[in-house]
């Protein structure tokens, strides 16, 4: 029976498993690092994600659902009340970077990730997708971080048009620490651990597609 610290071993190598070749963030996050970024596509990145959280929100919901009675639904559950908070931000950041114009509508690649979040929340092995979820979120918190700290530096916005991407800028320790208590006593087992990397490479490649996508609209 594994205790926490080696559950929370097991969420650590996944992450560094899965971690983008050498830390290299998108394209997109690197323009706004140095400066040169356009606020049209953050006014568009706002857009696409007012339909990804609400999405996500619900699949989360599900995967609560599906585990109930073990402790991996409240860290479901708990996520889901995240996105509820994280979509009280998106029309602060959305009006400090003007309309979106056509990426309003629902871009096929930024909503990849979502649409496989879904299937996940019907098909995947809950212990898995807790554990490639957290994987995944590292990156993203990364690439919030430093887009805050461009959105400020660069762009003058104050704590209501950043708080979007404060709110993921979270390091990966705290939610290592809450999953890996969810999963206990039993861990990642079984299937779970070739489940994890497969969903989290598939996570990891939607989200590349996310950041690409926006990248390439006008």
């Amino acid at each position: 029976m594994p205790d926490i610290q080696s559950i929370e071993q097991q969420l650590k190598r996944l992450r560094n498993e899965l971690a983008p070749p050498a830390e290299e963030p998108p394209a997109l996050v690197t323009e706004f690092a140095t400066g040169r970024g356009r606020l049209g596509t953050l006014a568009a990145l706002a857009a696409q994600q007012q339909r990804i959280i609400a999405s996500d929100r619900r699949s989360l919901l599900l995967l609560a659902t599906r585990c109930a009675d073990a402790p991996l639904g409240a860290w479901f559950a708990g996520l889901a009340d995240g996105e509820s908070a994280a979509l009280r931000t998106v029309p602060a950041l959305a009006a400090a970077c003007g309309p979106p114009g056509a990426a309003a509508e629902p871009l096929p690649g930024c909503q990849a990730y979502p649409s496989y979040l879904a299937w996940l929340a019907l098909n995947g092995r809950p212990p898995a997708v807790a554990a490639a979820l957290v994987a995944n979120f590292t990156a993203w918190g990364g690439y919030c971080a430093s887009l805050a700290g461009a959105l400020r530096r660069f762009h003058g916005f104050g704590e209501e048009a950043c708080a979007f991407f404060d709110f993921f800028a979270q390091p990966p320790t705290a939610l290592e620490r809450a999953a890996a208590e969810a999963l206990g006593p039993v861990g990642l087992t079984g299937p779970d651990p070739a489940a994890a990397r497969e969903y989290g490479r598939l996570l990891q490649s939607y989200e590349a597609m996310f950041w690409r996508t926006l990248a390439q609209h006008p």
